[in-house]
């Protein structure tokens, strides 16, 4: 390479860094969320007759609850990409969502009948919701934490960890509109579980890319 393609290489670098975080978390989302889409568009596709479905309510609730945890989990990585924010409130916000969930998982508890609560918890679909959500998070987790090496995290795994938290929720969302399973307690034992698996591996890239 020659001499005055390296400097105008580092200056545009340079430039990208300087980005304020929360413009670069959203340039970086545009590809990792649009590779997403179209993976799920080529690999899974829409739930059969989703518009007619939207007015049940478990498909309805699990849908607003996947949008919720993106919007509370992209407010706490904004929050953990600078050094020595206060992340508490975001974090305490985060609570929000498995509370909802809980009181959704109650709610059918009381609804149905006990011998039908195994059948809801497992559904049909309980392993391949454990491979389809970190599936879909995968170009979303690699978009978010290259956008968070633009700020200076304090805690690199907890940042990582909130990428990661970030990301399965985005690959939750994609899922959501896929999946026949609309149990609440289906979504809180595999849905959790899968967003947890991308939160770790979050954690593990955020420990290693993220150090200042």
């Amino acid at each position: 390479m020659k001499t005055g393609d390296l400097i105008r290489a580092l200056a545009a670098d340079s430039e990208i860094r300087l980005r304020p975080p929360g413009q670069a978390l959203v340039l970086a989302l545009i590809p990792g969320v649009a590779i997403a889409l179209g993976l799920f568009v080529a690999v899974f596709g829409l739930r059969p007759q989703i518009v007619a479905l939207l007015g049940e309510p478990r498909l309805l609730f699990k849908l607003c609850l996947a949008a919720v945890l993106i919007g509370l989990s992209g407010a706490l990585v904004l929050r953990l990409v600078r050094p020595g924010a206060d992340v508490r409130s975001a974090a305490l916000l985060l609570a929000v969502a498995p509370a909802l969930l809980a009181a959704a998982c109650l709610a059918e508890i009381f609804a149905v009948p006990s011998n039908e609560w195994g059948q809801r918890l497992l559904g049909a679909n309980a392993l391949f919701c454990l491979k389809s959500i970190p599936f879909l998070s995968a170009a979303p987790l690699v978009a978010i934490v290259l956008a968070l090496r633009n700020g200076a995290p304090e805690h690199p795994a907890l940042a990582g960890a909130g990428a990661g938290l970030f990301a399965g929720a985005i690959g939750a969302a994609f899922y959501a509109a896929h999946c026949p399973d609309d149990s609440p307690l289906f979504v809180a034992a595999w849905y959790t579980l899968a967003i947890a698996i991308v939160t770790v591996i979050g954690a593990v890239a955020g420990a290693r890319l993220l150090r200042w």
